[in-house]
């Protein structure tokens, strides 16, 4: 895959090699997350970070990682407060934000309305969350978070046991992430969630064409020798009405009781955040969090490596990272991690 000048819009772009490309280059920017080096080989560009949905997570990371490239970041944040509200299409906000920036990173309520603006776009567009889409650099970090934690016990990606729970129907999560595992090979799926929010058929279809073993249910038992549980959370804002999502809020948690119960010992435990905390819900428990499998907070910090790759990669700078290295001089306990 060329990268310059390419938008991300989904993870139907990728195939395993474009993947390692873009892990590769996460990987070198380890130092600059951490605050060992700084650069500043995007001095002057411009990120337009336009999320027209409520995010705080994959925002503030999409604009930390084009910081920590040595860009600057402008941003638009509620479909109220933008020119939208007033009846302007997608296209006319492409045409002239685009010429504002240098890249654009877009999150909207509306599935297919990142891939609409991209179209009056000038620059290149980064898909951040399309309604119940796709979210192709979650699925991005999530991977590579996978593929971490399983060479950490020794194992890899083909061949592996992945166990998804809660809402499958409207988790653009695990749709993109159920895409990019239909890349690898013998990959056992168990899905677990209401009859009413299981995966939709045209992720099963991909992951069935593919070859790979699914094992659909409404109980937890039967996946006890799953590598990764990926907990999910109701996503209300997908409902037609809160009261509806309160039918399936609860039904499904994972707390240390039922992790011991039914998961092995090295069970690494995913969330794509954030996780719903309320007692109602509660579906990632708080007694999990000195549980050294729970990946959540090393996945999030995923999500800045392999937004700054693909920053550098789209940009066309991934090679000249280090020639615009400088030292940090201020404090950071980040270094040491």
């Amino acid at each position: 895959m060329n990268f310059t000048g390419a938008n991300i819009l989904s993870v139907d772009q990728f195939n395993r090699d474009s993947i390692d490309d873009i892990f590769e280059v996460a990987d070198r920017m380890l130092p600059y997350a951490r605050r060992q080096k700084r650069t500043r080989v995007l001095d002057g560009a411009i990120l337009g970070n336009l999320f027209f949905e409520p995010s705080t997570r994959t925002r503030v990371s999409f604009g930390t990682a084009f910081n920590l490239l040595g860009g600057e970041v402008r941003e638009t944040t509620g479909m109220e407060s933008s020119a939208l509200a007033k009846g302007e299409s997608l296209y006319d906000t492409a045409r002239v934000l685009s010429s504002y920036s240098d890249v654009i990173a877009m999150r909207h309520p509306k599935s297919g309305a990142v891939a609409e603006f991209a179209e009056g776009s000038r620059v290149p567009v980064i898909n951040g969350g399309d309604g119940a889409n796709e979210h192709p650099t979650q699925a991005l970090l999530d991977l590579y978070t996978i593929k971490k934690e399983l060479a950490y016990h020794g194992h890899t990606v083909d061949g592996m046991h992945i166990c998804m729970m809660g809402d499958l129907k409207f988790g653009r999560t695990v749709h993109s992430l159920s895409r990019l595992l239909a890349l690898y090979d013998n990959v056992r799926f168990t899905l677990i969630s209401p009859r009413e929010l299981m995966m939709p058929d045209s992720v099963m279809s991909v992951l069935t064409n593919a070859g790979h073993e699914i094992n659909v249910t409404d109980q937890v038992s039967g996946s006890s020798d799953a590598d990764i549980v990926y907990q999910t959370r109701i996503q209300q804002e997908r409902f037609t009405s809160p009261q509806e999502a309160d039918q399936y809020r609860g039904k499904f948690r994972l707390n240390s009781e039922i992790y011991t119960k039914h998961y092995k010992p090295n069970t690494v435990i995913m969330h794509p955040l954030p996780r719903d905390s309320r007692a109602e819900a509660n579906e990632l428990d708080n007694d999990l969090n000195q549980n050294p499998n729970l990946a959540i907070f090393r996945q999030a910090d995923n999500g800045v490596l392999i937004r700054m790759a693909l920053f550098a990669l789209t940009l066309g700078v991934a090679d000249q990272v280090q020639d615009y290295e400088c030292e940090v001089n201020w404090f950071s306990d980040k270094r040491n991690v």
